[in-house]
């Protein structure tokens, strides 16, 4: 990816895929390019995913996918001999069984690990050591080069989502750390507008003021995901078939708040509210003009 028509040529193409993230995209594209390893951080719902997913796909390079959780072993990132081969052939090439990462050494593939500061600290020394000497070597096995197209992308969330840890510092020292928050209103709308495109605008735009009123609401401690927007949506449009109504219909679109907001907010523990209840604040509030919202805030 050094010629620099191709790489313009695939910041549009991935552009074209996903909303309001072409600085991203450019950064990405430009690390790769150098053969950089990539690091993406940022609230879940971002898009990391879809944003690699992309790049990989129009650059024609396959994508590699592991999902970091406290089970990712050296052994299961890497790969293992087969047993009952070894038992009747030994310790040979043809009995082992490649893991994620020494398929993509082997192959020049992008191993995507997403939520990397869930891995098990022995794993990621596994990594680090791949970053630093682009090679692997595997007792009875040995020493596996890396393809000139093999690239390491990492995934994490904020620390403070529960199960993650701080990861070391040598993973920083050996990664681009590429920032991906949420997107701005527009681009969130716009979303919203492509998963469901039969939404009215009214409560499309109603549903993304709900999960962004959720990221700054002094009562929760992580809002939510733009997922929740096109889930309230869908739910809205099924709920006022189902009674009758329309999506537009005020307590079709409050249960299909509660519903797809509530379990995707974390609450500070000190709030002593429910999420339901929360919920059903926000929704209230997102329906009213700014100044009927300083009239009811005054009254609360």
């Amino acid at each position: 990816m050094t010629n620099p028509e191709f790489g313009i040529a695939l910041v549009d193409a991935a552009s074209a895929n996903v909303v309001g993230r072409r600085r991203e995209i450019e950064l990405v594209v430009a690390a790769l390019a150098s053969a950089r390893h990539i690091l993406l951080e940022g609230p879940p719902g971002t898009g990391k995913s879809t944003l690699l997913r992309a790049v990989a796909e129009h650059a024609g390079q396959r994508l590699v996918f592991v999902e970091g959780n406290a089970e990712l072993t050296p052994a299961r990132l890497a790969g293992h001999f087969d047993p009952a081969q070894v038992l009747s052939q030994g310790y040979i090439e043809d009995v082992y069984i490649d893991g994620p990462l020494i398929d993509a050494l082997r192959n020049g593939g992008l191993l995507y690990v997403e939520e990397i500061n869930r891995v098990p600290e022995e794993t990621l020394n596994l990594l680090v050591t791949v970053m630093s000497e682009a090679e692997l070597t595997v007792p009875r096995l040995g020493r596996i080069q890396a393809h000139p197209n093999f690239r390491l992308v990492a995934a994490m969330n904020p620390f403070d989502a529960v199960g993650t840890a701080r990861i070391a510092g040598a993973i920083y020292d050996r990664v681009n750390r590429v920032s991906v928050d949420y997107q701005s209103e527009a681009d969130e709308q716009a979303i919203v507008a492509r998963e469901a495109p039969a939404t009215p605008i009214a409560l499309a735009e109603r549903a993304v003021r709900c999960v962004r009123t959720t990221r700054n609401h002094p009562d929760i401690r992580i809002g939510s995901s733009i997922r929740g927007a096109i889930d309230l949506v869908m739910l809205a449009e099924q709920l006022g078939n189902l009674r009758g109504a329309t999506c537009l219909d005020n307590e079709c679109g409050l249960d299909a708040a509660k519903a797809s907001l509530s379990g995707r907010v974390r609450m500070h523990e000190s709030s002593g509210r429910s999420p339901e209840e929360v919920v059903a604040e926000i929704w209230k509030l997102s329906g009213l003009s700014p100044d009927e919202v300083d009239e009811d805030s005054g009254k609360a």
